[in-house]
């Protein structure tokens, strides 16, 4: 694969200077005849076999260009450059806040105010190398980053000389972090994850070239524990990798993990025999607020926990928190002379703003606001699903979850004006703290009044008994 997007456009492209213009083809190898091949190739039914719907791979990938240009000599005078910036600035800012108002299918909390922290924003902040261990870079906010570990750490239950952990980059960071540190406990493990565990699990098998097997799931999303029993009795030679998800990405599903680790332990796995990593991205921070919830906990056998700061917590930059356990980092870590501190972190410089961020949130909201917040958005779920079945629409919602799973609309349009995430023949709206009964009430007006257009020609909504269950679908035929 190239590695320049100029290596990998045909000779005769000129790059455009003017917004919103679209590129020639998409930006992949080869000429504008291979393009237009490759695209025919991509082509995929996703429809269920309902006619064709079809998705062309790469449609959605960079299609405008806003170019960046030299200053002209007399700028500094004229002031034309800086007048031209703030004009595409002030477009795109509109921009934003449109598309803002129709945000529903990703799990990102978008009620934020963290205008008391633009005062840093004139610093490199930068957390290279271990949180815990400053180095010589002295433009960093390390306090603010143990804070918010120490904070993380009392959550799931383990002592402050017992963890070890770090803010990251995003969510897929923290797999890859826990993943790696399963790794390097258990070099000849096997790596479990059920069917619907995020792509970045599957990812991280891929790049540590890791033995994976991929369990099969209940109805819910959640792992079938009877599937991975047979998985682990096939393989019993080999020490055990499991990742468990605290909400999977598409149907909210969380892993029983209590069941996960009884599996583990009559399948004669012994407790120095197998390396959990629990996927929390997005409801690992908002089960531990729900009642009656089963709890993540450090005092159970588990290695690692990860969740997303930009999801339910609500920072405007994509950012995560991992904790795992101490004696587990040791495998893992080394001393790096240049930078005066260990290295045992995925990523060498480290954002140092995003500290600060979480910092920010987590003082202003405490226990009490974010309970709140997971009660105001289970309350919003329901609203949402039991609103859909009133207007005949097949919906699911997980007990735990804030994740409402529905039919696929009919048109992608509205699929991309509402930004639903879809997979075959469902979609999902995420409800988080930023969605309100207002916003859920204009979705569900626009849904029906089109939902009413795509089938006036007597065509009929999907089945969806092989997604949600028959209890949950509500087509013609399970009415």
């Amino acid at each position: 694969m190239a590695e320049n997007k100029l290596d990998i456009l045909s000779e005769d492209y000129v790059p455009t200077a003017v917004v919103n213009e679209p590129l020639p083809w998409p930006v992949t190898n080869g000429t504008k005849a291979d393009h237009e091949e490759e695209n025919l190739k991509n082509k995929k039914v996703i429809n269920g076999g309902r006619g064709e719907r079809e998705m062309v791979l790469g449609r959605n990938v960079h299609t405008t260009s806003l170019a960046v240009t030299e200053p002209e000599s007399n700028d500094e005078f004229t002031g034309d450059k800086e007048a031209y910036m703030a004009s595409v600035l002030a477009r795109y800012r509109k921009t934003l806040v449109e598309r803002t108002k129709y945000h529903l299918g990703y799990p990102y909390n978008l009620d934020f105010d963290y205008g008391a922290l633009g005062q840093l924003q004139h610093f490199s902040i930068n957390n290279l190398g271990d949180p815990f261990i400053e180095s010589n870079y002295g433009v960093h906010s390390r306090p603010f980053e143990v804070g918010v570990l120490d904070w993380f750490a009392r959550l799931w239950e383990i002592e402050r000389d017992d963890y070890w952990g770090y803010i990251t980059n995003c969510g897929t960071e923290g797999n890859l972090h826990g993943i790696l540190v399963g790794r390097e406990v258990f070099p000849d493990g096997i790596l479990y994850a059920s069917s619907e565990s995020h792509y970045s699990v599957f990812k991280a098998a891929r790049l540590y070239r890791m033995e994976c097997e991929k369990v099969d799931t209940l109805i819910t999303g959640e792992i079938d524990c009877n599937d991975l029993r047979q998985k682990l009795l096939a393989n019993k030679d080999k020490p055990a990798i499991l990742n468990v998800n605290i909400g999977t990405t598409v149907k909210g599903a969380v892993d029983d993990l209590d069941l996960v680790i009884k599996t583990l332990e009559e399948c004669g796995f012994s407790h120095d025999r197998f390396y959990i990593h629990c996927d929390g991205a997005l409801f690992g921070l908002m089960m531990p607020f729900v009642k009656r919830a089963p709890k993540v906990t450090f005092n159970k056998p588990i290695g690692s926990v990860s969740v997303s700061g930009h999801k339910f917590v609500g920072c405007p930059m994509p950012c995560g928190v991992q904790i795992t356990r101490m004696k587990h980092i040791k495998v893992l870590s080394n001393n790096v002379e240049y930078l005066a501190s260990r290295d045992a972190t995925i990523m060498g410089s480290r954002n140092g703003h995003a500290p600060l961020f979480l910092w920010y949130t987590l003082n202003r909201k405490g226990y009490k606001g974010f309970q709140k917040e997971v009660q105001k958005c289970l309350r919003n779920a329901h609203y949402l699903k039991d609103r859909l079945r009133e207007n005949g629409i097949s919906s699911m919602l997980n007990e735990l979850s804030s994740t409402v799973v529905f039919e696929r609309p009919k048109d992608e349009e509205f699929v991309r004006r509402w930004q639903l995430a879809c997979q075959g023949d469902i979609a999902h709206v995420v409800v988080m703290p930023s969605v309100t009964i207002e916003k859920l009430d204009h979705f569900l007006k626009d849904l029906v009044e089109h939902r009413s257009v795509w089938y006036e020609d007597g065509s009929k909504p999907p089945c969806l008994v092989k997604d949600v269950g028959i209890k949950n679908c509500i087509c013609p035929a399970h009415k």
